[in-house]
């Protein structure tokens, strides 16, 4: 989606938003839409194109209050909108389409192999594996970014989730294609259940070998802790291993390299913004988080409600589809001051790009810190860059993502 600088223009009605269309997020900016929400909607009912009903919630205050409270709001029968009237067939199944407190049991193990301790003990060799990802950008000249930074998440985790490097490229192009099946650069099939037919059998075909090598030889990684891991007393079988890593897989890829691209995007219409993180590198950390915020990697996160409640002034019976719009609250005026602007030096910054709760994102701290080396380490080459191309967003009504971005480095003198 495309992100606008300033303040969004008043709309002049509510009516026919249709929320849910993955086109709609291709050619426009939606933050005028999430605005008017904001002010004169936070809380409606929305409909699938099935008629499905779901509610919609625009405010941070609610949807922090939706993401957190896992009791009243499941995970289980799915977490995107396309779950919405027939749920997710790997429910109760995966660490994100699970509740506390089973969803403890499959989390605690993989928390250990991707704690920032973790993340601190393999920095060098993270930040050598992002140094070989950018030198094409270092060396100069006109590169897509969108398709390099394709590969940065499984610089970031790829050896966490003890997945072997010559399997990384494949995972990151078809984890998002099998999110974003209709869009022109993913879709590899006849169609979009051919494509996602496709992709799945490529992932999984990784993700069986990945769990085959580490079977033989275990290691300090996701795979291994699936491997070793019981439930109920039992081992799970490698049908589950094989959905928890891509539901891990698709974490990581679904955020760190949209993140970048937007950030990239923002600073190199914000020259002058670039030029305060060259002059003064410390404000990185700082960057990253505004980056998050400012990209909202995923627009929105679905839950289920589990018994009757009261969110916003409106009343939820078990049973209902709500829509946490995470896009509108980290634009929220209540509480981000002067929201529209992309401020290196916004602080607090209590954004929920990366969740909230017990779903927060086991893989933040990698990403973070992969995102962090990726500016250091063009700041201190003081490198500038400029959009150079026609810029493509995803086809997805769920994943802020750029499937192309052509910019052009040059490396001050």
């Amino acid at each position: 989606m495309r992100i606008d600088f300033g303040e969004p223009k008043p709309l002049d009605s509510l009516d026919g938003l249709r929320l849910h269309d993955p086109a709609a997020y291709v050619e426009r900016c939606r933050h005028d839409v999430w605005r008017a929400l904001r002010l004169h909607r936070p809380v409606g009912r929305e409909e699938m194109p099935d008629g499905t009903p779901y509610w919609s919630f625009a405010s941070y205050a609610d949807c922090d209050r939706i993401v957190k409270d896992t009791e009243t709001f499941s995970s289980e029968d799915g977490t995107i909108l396309a779950s919405v009237g027939v749920g997710d067939s790997a429910g109760g199944q995966t660490i994100t389409l699970m509740d506390p407190p089973d969803h403890g049991a499959i989390r605690r193990p993989l928390m250990r192999t991707m704690r920032q301790s973790v993340v601190r003990r393999r920095s060098e060799s993270v930040r050598e594996k992002v140094l070989r990802l950018i030198d094409p950008l270092v060396g100069g000249g006109v590169h897509d970014v969108a398709r390099l930074m394709r590969l940065l998440p499984m610089v970031a985790v790829g050896e966490l989730l003890g997945i072997p490097e010559r399997h990384w490229e494949t995972i990151a192009f078809n984890t998002t294609a099998s999110i974003a099946p209709e869009d022109p650069e993913y879709a590899v099939g006849r169609d979009v259940g051919d494509t996602l037919r496709r992709v799945h059998h490529r992932l999984f075909a990784c993700f069986s070998d990945s769990i085959e090598a580490r079977r033989r030889d275990r290691g300090d990684d996701v795979v291994s802790a699936l491997l070793d891991l019981e439930v109920a007393g039992r081992p799970i079988d490698d049908r589950r291993v094989m959905l928890n890593c891509y539901s891990v897989a698709l974490g990581a890829n679904s955020t760190t390299p949209h993140v970048a691209c937007h950030t990239l995007l923002a600073l190199a219409l914000r020259p002058e913004v670039w030029r305060t993180v060259v002059d003064d590198p410390s404000v990185v950390p700082a960057l990253v988080e505004e980056g998050a915020r400012w990209t909202s990697p995923t627009h929105h996160l679905v839950r289920r409600v589990t018994a009757d409640t009261e969110v916003g002034g409106a009343r939820m019976a078990k049973g209902d589809w709500v829509c946490a719009w995470v896009a509108s609250a980290n634009r929220d005026e209540r509480v981000f001051d002067d929201p529209y602007t992309f401020d290196v030096r916004r602080s607090p910054n209590p954004h929920l790009s990366f969740g909230a709760g017990a779903h927060y994102c086991i893989g933040a701290p990698s990403s973070r810190f992969a995102l962090s080396v990726l500016f250091e380490e063009l700041a201190r080459r003081r490198m500038r860059f400029e959009v150079a191309g026609e810029i493509r967003h995803l086809h997805s009504n769920w994943i802020n993502g750029i499937t192309s971005l052509p910019m052009r480095f040059v490396r001050d003198a």
